[in-house]
């Protein structure tokens, strides 16, 4: 068959994988695209060509023969024949005798002059019939599979492979600005490879989500992990019919994250709206995966890496470990990635933190091996595309190569993982609510396109020492936020923080577009506690000249860019205290 999974005339044998061919002229392995029953134009093809225009200039020399050899690929065979498909329209004239003449000057030829012919060969024009697909050495994609099911981005070249959803929104592939990439995994039971698991018969739900931001350099990329059983919001969902028609399914508050796949028929648009209105962030396209992504890409991929700090025996997952280092693939890598039961507190937290050692590893592993020869790369395009739903904007495979071409600037080493905060719910143990004092600067520091640092305490910090809250003296008022914001401000003060100093000073005399704290040299101590509380930048901080009297308050203006209180006015430029994260490139993460 050919790259597209055609079969070819006469050649029924044929290793897709050996399709990818070395172009000496960009250094670049190419993937040849044939018609059905035309062979692919080969190095060896171009020498035959090269030794028959060789004939026909006087003395049989100055061809453009090129002598370098083919690398080595899996299941390779011998070259054709000089009477294939590509040397029919350029024998020489005279018949027989004259081609057997060409073929007896070009063996003798001598190698100095095929070398020096070489470096004088013209780089060959595309052909109309022979459409390419350059796959670049050290080039990976993002390939994310993660909890009970999986999504992961490919170079590919079998569009029937690939289904897609009409979300009722088609963004272009590539995008000038920041991308946000929803990823669910769904835990649907039907369909090859899924069935024996869990519920029968389950619709699918998000069963885990991670939200991949990355930076509009294309320097880092943030992935956010969303606990399934968060109790939040799901918006009103428009959905696309078999018949082609709209039905918007109703919105539901207080009700767990992962019904906003599957429940009541929604679709992953759903799912999308409701991380929207979450995290405040703009999503460019979403891609889906289920149970039987993890066992096929991580068997195409040879095993996956994986450390366990003490003996794992799950029997839900099925998963059984001995304390150490160990590759897994198969059924396997799914247990892996499915279990909780027999780490921390047998929590979706935990199961999330094997998630995401486990997808820091298939990193690792298609940055330094999966992508090395062209048959790897076949196989992990081949396993990667066919467990694969996404939105229609990146619904076909030159999409999905722009979109890949577009982010393939991210090192391993800049990619991060965390975990959106969370608290326990006090009505229900068995769900978990946002933990809005972490989550919201954690939000906002995605939206500004800032990069999570990789540890705590790598930036520089404040030379001044913070006033203790009964210390911090100060007049809020009110110049552009939302009404009452002056008085919910000083009730957060004096009830969260422990300002009990802080008076409501009532509306502020003239209106600001950006909050402002103003104090004297002598106060501080108390403005970097307040800034640090309110999350405010630097451009808010307004010193005097003067020193001031024991009982005079700073005074806090809060502008129109203030939301609400304990919502950072300005994003963090590192990652928030108390937010667990975890870098891709990391080895040292064992289960626990």
């Amino acid at each position: 068959m050919d790259a597209q999974g055609r079969g070819q005339a006469g050649d029924n044998n044929v290793d897709p994988a050996d399709q990818w061919v070395f172009d000496p002229n960009t250094g670049n392995y190419e993937l040849r695209l044939d018609p059905a029953g035309q062979a692919p134009a080969r190095p060896s093809d171009r020498t035959a060509r090269s030794a028959r225009r060789a004939a026909r200039k006087p003395g049989g020399e100055g061809g453009d023969t090129d002598t370098r050899p083919l690398p080595a690929q899996r299941g390779r065979r011998g070259d054709r024949a000089e009477d294939g498909a590509d040397g029919a329209d350029e024998r020489p004239a005279g018949g027989r005798a004259a081609r057997r003449a060409a073929g007896s000057r070009t063996a003798t030829a001598s190698p100095s002059v095929a070398g020096a012919a070489s470096r004088r060969r013209q780089k060959p024009k595309k052909s109309g019939k022979k459409k390419a697909l350059y796959w670049t050495a050290g080039v990976v994609g993002f390939v994310l599979v993660a909890g009970c099911g999986g999504a992961f981005y490919v170079y590919q070249q079998l569009n029937g492979n690939i289904s897609k959803v009409d979300v009722g929104v088609e963004n272009d592939a590539v995008s000038d600005g920041p991308v946000n990439v929803l990823i669910i995994g769904t835990d649907a039971r039907s369909g090859k490879g899924n069935s024996g698991y869990g519920d029968a018969g389950s619709v699918g739900h998000a069963d885990t989500t991670l939200l991949m931001h990355i930076s509009k350099d294309r320097s880092n990329a943030t992935a956010l992990s969303i606990p399934r059983d968060m109790i939040t919001d799901i918006p009103n969902c428009p959905t696309a019919q078999k018949d082609g028609s709209k039905k918007t399914i109703p919105g539901e508050h207080g009700v767990r994250f992962n019904t906003s796949l599957g429940q009541e028929g929604r679709d992953p648009g759903c799912t999308w709206r409701t991380v929207e209105k979450l995290t405040g962030l703009k999503i460019n396209h979403f891609m889906m995966a289920d149970f039987n992504a993890v066992k096929e890409l991580s068997t195409a991929v040879d095993g996956v890496e994986v450390c366990a700090a003490k003996d794992l025996n799950d029997p839900k997952s099925h998963l059984r470990l001995k304390a150490g280092r160990h590759v897994v693939k198969g059924e396997q890598a799914l247990a892996f990635v499915r279990t909780r039961h027999a780490i921390g507190f047998g929590s979706d937290l935990d199961r999330i933190k094997m998630q995401q050692q486990f997808l820091s590893s298939l990193l690792r592993k298609l940055k330094s091996d999966a992508f090395s020869s062209p048959s790897k790369l076949y196989d992990v395009s081949q396993a990667a595309t066919k467990a694969l739903t996404v939105d229609t904007g990146i619904g076909d495979a030159k999409k999905l190569l722009d979109f890949g071409t577009d982010l393939k600037r991210v090192d391993i080493n800049k990619i991060t993982f965390a975990t959106v905060p969370v608290l326990d719910n006090p009505n229900d143990p068995a769900t978990v609510i946002l933990d809005k004092a972490k989550a919201d600067p954690l939000f906002a520091m995605v939206r500004a396109d800032h990069a999570l640092a990789k540890g705590k305490g790598k930036g520089k910090k404040s030379a001044v020492k913070k006033a203790p809250p009964e210390q911090v003296r100060v007049d809020v008022t009110n110049g552009g936020g939302p009404i009452g914001s002056a008085q919910e401000t000083v009730d957060w003060l004096q009830n969260t923080k422990g300002a009990k100093l802080s008076t409501n000073a009532g509306n502020a005399p003239q209106k600001l577009s950006a909050t402002r704290l103003e104090y004297a040299p002598n106060q501080a101590d108390q403005a970097a506690a307040l800034a640090d509380w309110m999350g405010l930048p630097k451009s808010a901080l307004k010193k005097s000249a003067q020193n001031a009297g024991d009982r005079v308050p700073m005074k806090l203006v809060l502008g129109k860019d203030f939301k609400a209180p304990g919502s950072p006015i300005s994003a963090p430029t590192e990652t928030p205290d108390g937010v667990q994260n975890v870098n891709a490139d990391d080895k040292n993460v064992c289960a626990k």
